[in-house]
């Protein structure tokens, strides 16, 4: 007789978004898996900001390992951890706009900066262009 597969209680923190979404999923699941049945669960919700249903796009982290980004062909159960934070990739501008580009970097609005200021409550001054 087959042993039942163990299930966890996944729990997922969106960047930008309020509250966790949580889950049950199969402890063989690919992150894959668990990032796609994330989208549809938030997307069911009717949460803001709409974020699409692409795993490509997106990022995910282990929140108490911390925050190693997650390989999506990985088994969710081989890590012992279920909360974890998803986050969107940003998109690489087609063509600079007169040095725009260095200038946000240098100000820190990448995403790791937004995703470091969102957990730590830190709001980053406003500038002009």
């Amino acid at each position: 007789m087959k042993e039942p597969k163990k299930k966890l209680l996944v729990s997922v923190k969106v960047l930008g978004s309020v509250g966790p979404i949580r889950f049950l999923a199969n402890e063989d699941d690919k992150v894959s898996s668990v990032i796609n049945t994330a989208l549809k669960t938030y997307a069911r919700q009717g949460r803001i900001p709409v974020l699409g249903f692409d795993v490509n796009n997106f990022i995910f982290y282990s929140i108490s390992a911390g925050f190693n980004t997650l390989n999506p062909q990985e088994k969710i159960g081989s890590m012992d951890e279920t909360n974890f934070l998803l986050c969107k990739k940003e998109r690489e501008p087609l063509e600079k706009v007169e040095g725009r580009r260095e200038s946000k970097a240098r100000e820190g609005d990448g995403w790791k900066n937004r995703l470091r200021r969102s957990l730590l409550g830190y709001k980053h001054k406003s500038y002009s262009l």
